[in-house]
């Protein structure tokens, strides 16, 4: 019979619910799970044999699929590929003993999302089930959205200055901010918000100043009329007429030249345009938007740029923040831009480990979202087909770790280093099966590490802060305070 744990209609903030089918012959085990899906949004639906399973995906279709590979009627490595054709675009996770394993890996070649191995750590199914929903939700959009940048406060803000002024189709932008912080993204985030469902006809035409040269830039942003200099032998059309109706995204425009500034002034003051070598003016029906890294009030004092052009483009003026003010979106940003990575080279998307997590959370990022995106892609990229774990480049974690950690909740009372009591009980009362092992796993993690509280969450694949949060709730773990 097959068992249906309804959840409600209960939502979290990092998207819509979800429905989560969990072939499990172990009762207890399933309950366990089924309720830390429902903690993350989703709707468990439990069958306890391949047989019940397929006749509930003859029926529905599911988000997402859970499957322990020892079952009553057979192995789930010979069920895989009639559940994935069932549910095409649902990301499937394994759950296998150690003997199993290589099913579990030689699967992931033909799209088997990830395998966890018991005993399941209650994180790293918990981390399986968020990197899951990211999938869906990519998969659902088609396009980036919120989640290349984060939901920190700072992006919060920024974000909701965004929507603003989404509102307002014809005011001109600024986004101001640091090289790599994501202006291009802002960017075209505000024209997916501006054009909504039709995004995808508005043409968005982007251009770096930087990249032209002076004596081009003119014919470049407005076109030009056959004959209208040395080798012009037919019309061409510019990047404002491209961007007709959508958006006309103008990049580094602190690198206009200044003889160049006085024309574009006139065609954001005017919305008219004239193609070189013409003789009638044309109306710009889009949006224009800007971008720098650079102050141009500096660059206004300094002589490099028109103040009357910085008053026209200064609308919406939006600073993109950096990475470093914002640690806390590098987790789920981390997670977005490795499977975007993944999925451009064709691969399985592996985990970050929690001290390496921690190093990224407390480096300082000078070249903000392009550096991450190039730590993890070159960490992709040396790590094995077969592996779970991100390989992250050995010299930029030694080099991350040498600044400031990220502190601990002021909340947390100070860690000693010395182990734990081994007098302590390997069990505790009252704990479920899958907290058991847990607390198991973080006794002996403790101990081998001599109670030290970063290298027993490298041990444990936790980030310092997991850990600690552990700690709270199992004080009797904590190690005592050292004679210091």
């Amino acid at each position: 019979m097959t068992l249906t744990m309804n959840a409600g209609s209960h939502t979290t903030a990092a998207g819509a619910t979800f429905s989560c089918l969990m072939v499990e012959d172990d009762l207890a085990f399933a309950t366990l799970v089924s309720q830390i899906v429902r903690e993350e949004g989703g709707i468990p639906t439990h069958c306890k044999t391949i047989a019940e399973a397929r006749a509930v995906t003859a029926q529905r279709q599911f988000d997402l699929v859970l499957l322990d590979n020892h079952l009553p009627d057979g192995k789930a490595y010979d069920f895989f590929d009639q559940v994935s054709r069932r549910n095409p675009d649902a990301p499937i996770v394994m759950i296998t003993g150690l003997p199993a394993l290589n099913e579990a890996i030689a699967l992931t070649r033909n799209g088997l999302f990830d395998y966890l191995t018991k005993p399941v750590d209650a994180d790293a199914l918990t981390e399986c089930l968020r990197r899951a929903r990211l999938r869906l939700r990519q998969r659902s959009s088609g396009a980036e959205t919120t989640e290349c940048f984060g939901s920190s406060p700072a992006m919060r803000q920024f974000l909701d200055e965004v929507g603003k002024a989404a509102r307002h189709p014809m005011a001109t932008v600024l986004f101001s901010g640091e090289s790599g912080a994501g202006k291009d993204i802002a960017a075209r985030t505000l024209h997916r918000l501006t054009y909504g469902e039709k995004a995808a006809q508005a043409p968005y035409v982007a251009i770096n100043a930087a990249a032209v040269p002076a004596d081009m830039f003119e014919s470049e942003l407005f076109g030009a009329e056959r004959g209208a200099y040395t080798g012009a032998d037919k019309k061409r059309q510019g990047l404002v007429s491209a961007a007709q109706g959508g958006t006309l995204f103008l990049d580094e425009i602190a690198e206009v030249p200044m003889p160049l500034q006085a024309k574009l002034l006139r065609f954001i003051e005017g919305r008219e345009f004239r193609p070189l070598g013409s003789t009638v003016n044309e109306t710009f029906t889009g949006r224009f938007v800007a971008a720098t890294n650079k102050s141009l009030r500096a660059e206004v004092q300094a002589g490099r740029f028109r103040e009357d052009l910085l008053f026209r483009i200064e609308v919406f003026a939006l600073e993109v923040p950096a990475l470093r003010q914002r640690r806390e979106d590098i987790p789920g940003l981390s997670e977005f831009l490795l499977a975007q990575l993944a999925k451009k080279y064709g691969r399985a998307t592996p985990m970050i480990k929690g001290e390496d997590l921690a190093a990224l959370q407390s480096y300082d990022f000078p070249g903000n979202v392009r550096e991450l995106r190039n730590i993890l892609e070159r960490g992709l990229l040396r790590t094995g087909e077969e592996e779970r774990w991100l390989a992250v480049d050995a010299a930029w974690l030694k080099a991350a770790t040498v600044a400031p950690q990220v502190q601990a909740p002021a909340s947390v009372a100070p860690v000693a280093t010395s182990a734990p009591d081994d007098s302590l009980p390997a069990e505790r009362a009252g704990l479920s099966p899958l907290e058991s092992q847990e607390y198991r796993m973080i006794r002996t993690g403790l101990i081998e590490a001599r109670g030290g509280i970063r290298r027993a969450a490298s041990k444990l694949g936790l980030s310092p802060q997991a850990l600690l949060r552990r700690l709270e709730k199992w004080p009797e773990l904590r190690p005592p305070p050292s004679a210091d």
